[in-house]
């Protein structure tokens, strides 16, 4: 199955469950089989070039909260999720969706063990 048929099946997915397309990172090349210029956004949503390719899903929840969450495009299915107060600063929501990508990128691009 393609990388882009990968997201579009997760995105259906999410999709019918409430949540909204909010960001998108991607491999270079992902959605541009090897061009150089690469896209801009994918269903509305803005790409950012990455290690990895994911989608960052967003939802209202309970109590005026805000649920996040970062679904790897991959083989094996992985989500990182984050609920936000509502009084939360976007600043600091920014901050926790930077550790929330740095994690799956530990998770989806192990390093290499130099030390053997």
């Amino acid at each position: 199955m393609s990388q882009l048929k990968k997201f579009e099946e997760i995105l259906a997915q999410y999709r019918r469950h409430g949540w909204r397309l909010a960001r998108v990172l991607a491999r270079p090349g992902t959605f541009t089989a090897g061009d150089e210029g690469g896209v801009a956004s994918f269903e509305g949503a803005p790409v950012a070039e990455s290690e990895v390719d994911a989608l960052w899903f967003a939802r209202p929840s309970a109590e005026g909260r805000e649920a996040w969450e970062l679904r790897l495009v991959g083989e094996t299915p992985y989500a990182l999720f984050e609920l936000f107060e509502s009084d939360e600063e976007e600043e600091d929501r920014e901050d926790v969706r930077r550790e929330m990508e740095a994690r799956l990128r530990e998770y989806a691009v192990p390093e290499v063990d130099s030390s053997q």
